[in-house]
């Protein structure tokens, strides 16, 4: 595989127009499993949380679960890593939305999963298009496409 698929995207500015609000969102609700942040219930009431509907270890889950939102929104918001971090969050709303949102139906009223498929999409539509513009990815990427040609010619 080129590494260099990884970070080079062509989508321009959508991707960050997607990738902040979301990312922050993301680590928001990570901060609320890892550090009780924002009313949260830290990595302790949240794995006990975890435990009571079946996700075990429950403080492992928690921990796992606020990782991936803490810390895969972060790269988001910044931009490195998209594709990685943004089919890592997709993964986590997957397991959100089968775990704990799909048995109250679509609506969020009812804790249903209609938020949680929002993030999802976001981050699969993420994964496909790349960070664009504005973005760790995009400069990375351009110092391995010089890298590339500078190889060529020598």
């Amino acid at each position: 595989m080129n590494i260099q698929k990884i970070f080079e995207s062509n989508a321009g500015f959508a991707p960050f127009i997607l990738r902040i609000p979301v990312g922050l969102i993301l680590a928001a609700h990570g901060s609320q499993k890892l550090f009780g942040w924002f009313g949260g219930y830290g990595l302790e009431g949240t794995g006990q949380w975890m435990a009571s509907i079946g996700l075990e270890p429950g403080v492992l889950m928690a921990f796992l679960a606020g990782s991936a939102e803490f810390f895969g929104g972060l790269a988001l918001v910044v931009g490195v890593l998209t594709r990685p971090a943004a089919l890592l969050t997709a993964f986590t709303m997957l397991i959100a939305i089968f775990s704990v949102h799909i048995s109250n139906g679509l609506f969020m009223a009812n804790n249903g999963y209609e938020y949680a498929l929002t993030l999802f999409v976001v981050s699969i539509a993420l994964v496909v298009q790349g960070a664009g513009s504005l973005s760790v990815d995009e400069l990375i990427s351009e110092k391995l496409r010089q890298q590339k040609t500078q190889a060529s010619f020598a």
